[in-house]
């Protein structure tokens, strides 16, 4: 496994995390309603209909991060002939969002959330893709520490396509279960019930991850991590990643 390839594994936690954190998870039914117009029975009845409206929504948000992701790279690209400088500082900037992910550090300002308050559905597979595109320039502060992580992540990437796939890698994280839930809303919402007391913990996870990724990148032992991994992860996989 590459270094690319565990930047691509950290951002896909980081999506999935993010997805779990108490500001995105809570939310979900509301933004599940909105987007398709119905209610919970109404799109399991009609299941292909809210798996459109769904998709367009995540379409939204995953434009969005890709935008960020291609400015944050260009950024780091930049400054490329300050690399293992720019590589230290990014790590110091991910243990900040870690810490303040964790609830070590507190900013008031990061306390206020960023919600899209619509009074009206969405006209059509249009409006969906917009809630979707406002949700992603709107991210609440739980998300904006995870994906702050990621998007310096990607400012110390090579390339451009590098980048852009750090974030489609945190979007498909975010992406995918939020379309599970689509498709399995009733037994979705069954889920929450039972998930809901441990959503204190998902945040301080993503923070520890974000910390750990940090501090690698502050000794310089990402790189070598990814060395290590290579050389234990076998053939057939190596080929593929």
């Amino acid at each position: 496994m590459n270094e690319p390839s565990i930047g691509i594994v950290v951002a896909l936690l980081a999506g999935l995390l993010s997805f779990l954190s108490p500001c995105v998870l809570p939310l979900v039914p509301s933004y599940l309603g909105f987007v398709t117009g119905m209610n919970a029975s109404e799109m399991t009845d009609r299941r292909r209909v809210a798996m459109i409206q769904a998709t367009l929504f995540v379409l939204g948000f995953t434009t969005i991060f890709l935008l960020l992701g291609a400015g944050a790279t260009a950024l780091g690209s930049a400054l490329r002939a300050n690399k293992d400088l720019v590589a230290r500082i990014g790590g110091v900037l991910i243990i900040f969002f870690g810490l303040v992910s964790m609830g070590v550090i507190k900013i008031p300002a990061l306390q206020m959330e960023a919600r899209v308050h619509l009074q009206e559905k969405p006209l059509g597979v249009l409006g969906a893709f917009l809630v979707g595109v406002a949700f992603g320039a709107g991210w609440t502060p739980c998300l904006g520490p995870i994906l702050g992580g990621i998007l310096t992540i990607a400012g110390t990437r090579e390339t451009m396509g590098e980048g852009l796939l750090l974030l489609g890698a945190y979007s498909a994280g975010l992406a995918i279960p939020f379309l599970v839930a689509a498709w399995m809303v009733e037994s979705f919402f069954a889920w929450f019930q039972r998930f809901r007391k441990y959503l204190p913990w998902v945040n301080r996870i993503a923070g520890a991850l974000l910390v750990l990724v940090g501090i690698l990148l502050v000794t310089g032992k990402f790189t070598e991590l990814a060395g290590y991994l290579n050389q234990i992860t076998p053939e057939f996989l190596r080929k593929r990643l």
